[in-house]
């Protein structure tokens, strides 16, 4: 299995491994010996002169536990297509008089809702091939409007429709949305 994508590590904030063991640490980001060239100037501005460079500010937090493990896949849009293959194979064991059957006794209507769910697991955990399960959710849902009543009587055809667009237009890395950081900053002014 591949590594999930995942934040890289921020390795020009940690001066520490970067700094020789015989060079001292200062405050000021300029070394001990005064020549202005320490990891915290730049050569252009106040070389020589003891001034640093203003620091970029930190990323916000990353959440954790389950919000965050959540944030790095397409998980509402794979939930969506398992609810959806899920709801399609139910209506197939439905007790209705009227069920619509194409093949060998009905296999077929089992296959791609059944293919819908596994889709969608996929998309949940394995989210590096997301496009190719995402196309192939779609692809399974568009054929269940023929082998599977009609797509589940139109909701789980809806579902599965709409979660692989989910799925599919979902983009790892995507910056943090105003009401989120909203929402945290709310969290932090308020004493606890």
């Amino acid at each position: 299995m591949a590594a999930e994508p995942g934040p890289a590590p921020d390795r020009a904030a940690d001066t520490t491994a970067a700094r020789p063991a015989d060079t001292p640490a200062t405050t000021t980001g300029v070394p001990a010996d005064g020549t202005g060239a320490g990891a915290g100037t730049s050569a252009g501005a106040g070389a020589g002169t003891g001034e640093t460079v203003a620091e970029t500010p930190a990323a916000p937090p990353v959440p954790r536990g389950f919000a965050g493990w959540r944030g790095r896949r397409p998980f509402w849009g794979g939930l969506l297509v398992v609810l959806a293959g899920a709801e399609i194979l139910f209506t197939e064991k439905a007790p209705m008089r009227m069920v619509i059957r194409i093949g060998m006794l009905g296999l077929a209507g089992y296959i791609v809702p059944a293919l819908m769910v596994l889709c969608g697991l996929l998309l949940i955990f394995h989210p590096v091939q997301r496009v190719f399960y995402s196309v192939l959710a779609a692809l399974a849902t568009l054929g269940t409007w023929v082998t599977s009543n009609l797509g589940g009587f139109f909701i789980g055809l809806l579902l599965g429709l709409i979660g692989s667009s989910l799925a599919f237009g979902w983009l790892p890395d995507q910056p943090r949305r105003r009401r989120v950081l909203r929402r945290e900053a709310k969290r932090e002014a308020t004493p606890a």
